[in-house]
């Protein structure tokens, strides 16, 4: 299936723009989002949702992994009092 990022817009009834910026990583699949596009593919909302929630993550975690693994070590279990 091939359609247009514009006849996508059309089809939920959002701006053509919303789509634009998700597709190109400049905007987040909100619920809202989420629920039209699922309604439209005939997929779940948390399909669309846990796909941006995985996205974040990765882009966040590029960005700071230097700074994690300089600032938070892991625990160890053989020195915790917690076990």
């Amino acid at each position: 299936m091939r359609i247009s990022q514009y006849q996508l817009a059309k089809a939920i009834n959002v701006p053509a723009r919303r789509i634009n910026e998700i597709v190109h990583g400049k905007r987040a699949v909100t619920p809202d989002t989420g629920l039209r596009l699922s309604r439209y593919f005939g997929l779940s909302e948390r399909f669309w949702l846990n796909l941006q929630m995985q996205y974040d993550l990765e882009v966040t975690k590029d960005s700071l992994q230097e700074r994690l693994d300089s600032e938070v070590k892991p625990l160890s279990c053989h020195h915790s009092k917690w076990i």
